[in-house]
């Protein structure tokens, strides 16, 4: 298995095509992945996330501190922790500055953070528990906040329920999420320390 840094078409192709989210997130940088027969599966992307404090909690910086956002993967590779692995250690290459990485399981998608616990990340927590997210149910679907956005936007409308379900659907309703896992992967070893510190037992995941 070969990653290479991966180019911004095959970053917006894997993210539409093979991520359920089916969005591309910004300010994003990461690796394609290729198995053993050189064809391409997708990629890992790394970023600063939609939170720009998210290093405030471990006073880093920005710089020290980045996200995985994004797996988007069609399913060619040999082994999904081997491509996460791999892209670690480039990461901790290519930028020399970074102390810890983040990484979130979707507890509204089922993920417990399986592909995490198979690479030694550190569970912490779970965040954003019976939360709303900015994301509204319309016509029986879950349409994130920023979409909504855009369709109000284009008539001067405000984004809230009210206008959501005055003009798109008179159930609309509220997001409630059902949270994150938190997961962190440190690269030195004071942060190291730190997440054994902050540590819990996976066993204690309940989803």
């Amino acid at each position: 298995m070969i990653l290479k840094r991966a180019t911004y078409k095959a970053i917006k192709y894997a993210c539409l095509k093979f991520h359920y989210a089916k969005s591309v997130p910004v300010n994003v940088f990461g690796y394609s992945v290729f198995n053993e027969e050189k064809e391409w599966c997708g990629v890992v992307l790394f970023g600063t996330g939609a939170n720009h404090n998210m290093g405030n909690p471990y006073k880093l910086k920005q710089g020290q501190i980045v996200e995985l956002v994004r797996m988007a993967l069609n399913g060619k590779q040999e082994s999904t922790s081997k491509a996460l692995s791999i892209a670690l250690k480039l990461i901790k290459k290519d930028l020399p500055l970074c102390q810890l990485i983040v990484s979130y399981a979707d507890v509204d998608q089922g993920h417990k953070g399986i592909i995490y616990q198979a690479t030694n990340w550190y569970y912490v927590g779970t965040s954003l528990k019976d939360k709303k997210d900015g994301s509204f149910i319309v016509n029986g679907k879950r349409v994130h906040g920023k979409t909504l956005f855009d369709t109000l936007k284009k008539y001067g409308l405000k984004r809230n329920l009210e206008n959501v379900q005055k003009y798109l659907d008179k159930n609309a309703t509220e997001y409630v999420t059902k949270g994150k896992i938190k997961y962190l992967y440190p690269l030195t070893k004071d942060m190291r320390l730190m997440c054994e510190s902050l540590s819990m037992d996976y066993k204690d995941i309940i989803i």
